[in-house]
């Protein structure tokens, strides 16, 4: 029987990835590469919750599946740390601020046309520049340790750099495990630093055949109609067929929602907009959708429902393959796989940095140098991510009123 201590623990243990990840909910800008470079500040350098090796495991794995892959990997570090209970706050307290949040600012959109409010939105990119600027580095000096670790990662940022999809991400990250198995000698840190997965393969496979039977089982139960169970089925099938995650998933719910005669281009493009000004995570955006698409029941009700099945094929895949992990990842040539991937995944955040994030996010010398500072703000002086949001909107909002 469980003692009223561990009740008390796990509670607290609850709580904790609770205000952890609504932290990073709130401040996490720049799209789902920049919050990875937020989780690994917060959760691998900082609070230790897994080590480096764990993290680009989790990273490898989120990369390979279909769904939202930053989002994945949050769900997964709070499975790890807090078990199930603790899988749901860490998916809830990052999820919330941007659904909330996206809902208010789509109504209050024409007020983001200003050129101050332009110029904050602006420095939110200069953040993301920083923070992924740092994952970079940060990784690339421990996971690409080699000659040949080094030439998968920038084989793969340069591939990616010179014609980047959704489906090259997929083969240069199989092309790294297939290089790594070749060519990588796995160390010892590499072997025996499973994932601490606790729940069995046995739950692994029906989270599995969950995945699979809910993909055939929706389209059947729902009529087409604008009802809840249509809206399940679309935000369903759009959350389990995306590969890349982020604004991949912008033409399956575009279909989903506008081609279905659910909603305008208009509204859908608004939407879309006020998206890119909110940090967490950008399948939010079905939130909005959902509150908008005419169903008769309570707005809430509709926005509930899109959020919700659109992260839940993520979730089922992650949770039926990380204990299927677990299993074969002490295996040398699996190491040796691991070792190749989280090279191709080094190169993968590299490309990222470039394109689309140092492209859209610096287009001045004064850009650079508040990007630069931040980049030192959080790499030499460890200060916190709030600073750095702090400091590059601040930054930018003054030379736009100068």
């Amino acid at each position: 029987m469980t003692s009223e201590k561990e009740t008390n623990e796990t509670q607290s243990s609850v709580s904790r990835i609770f205000m952890t990840f609504l932290k990073l909910g709130c401040t996490s800008f720049g799209g789902p590469i920049a919050h990875l470079g937020y989780f690994r500040k917060e959760l691998v350098e900082k609070q230790k919750w897994v080590t480096e090796s764990q993290y680009t495991q989790l990273l490898a794995i989120c990369q390979f599946l279909p769904g939202p892959a930053s989002s994945q990997v949050g769900f997964s570090l709070g499975l790890i740390r807090g078990n199930w209970l603790g899988a749901l706050a860490a998916f809830t307290a990052f999820t919330l601020p941007s659904a909330i949040l996206l809902i208010l600012f789509a109504s209050a959109l024409p007020l983001l046309e200003g050129s101050y409010a332009q110029a904050v939105i602006h420095g939110l990119k200069i953040v993301a520049f920083a923070v992924v600027a740092d994952a970079v580095f940060g990784m690339f000096g421990k996971l690409c340790t080699d000659i040949v670790r080094r030439g998968i990662a920038v084989f793969v940022a340069g591939a990616l750099i010179l014609a980047g999809t959704a489906t090259l991400q997929l083969l240069l990250v199989a092309f790294g495990a297939l290089a790594g198995i070749a060519f990588c000698r796995s160390t010892t840190d590499d072997i025996i630093e499973p994932l601490p997965v606790q729940h069995s393969l046995k739950t692994g496979y029906a989270f599995l055949a969950c995945f699979t039977g809910l993909l055939l089982i929706l389209p059947i139960l729902g009529s087409g109609e604008p009802a809840l169970i249509s809206i399940a089925d679309s935000f369903y099938r759009a959350g389990a067929l995306v590969f890349g995650g982020g604004h991949v998933v912008l033409p399956l719910l575009e279909d989903a929602v506008v081609t279905s005669g659910w909603l305008g281009q208009e509204e859908f493009l608004a939407g879309y907009g006020a998206s890119q000004a909110i940090p967490g995570p950008m399948f939010a955006f079905a939130a909005y959708l959902g509150g908008l698409i005419p169903i008769g029941e309570n707005a809430i009700l509709g926005a509930l429902v899109a959020l919700l099945f659109i992260f839940l094929p993520g979730f089922l895949l992650v949770a039926g393959v990380l204990p299927i992990w677990k299993t074969i990842s002490g295996n040398k040539t699996a190491a040796n796989a691991v070792a190749g991937v989280n090279a191709a995944v080094v190169g993968l955040l590299a490309a990222a940095l470039y394109d689309p994030i140092l492209t859209s996010a610096i287009q001045s010398y004064a850009d650079l140098a508040i990007g630069a500072v931040g980049f030192l703000m959080l790499r030499w002086w460890g200060l916190s991510p709030l600073l750095i949001v702090a400091w590059c909107t601040l930054s930018s909002l003054v030379i736009a009123i100068l």
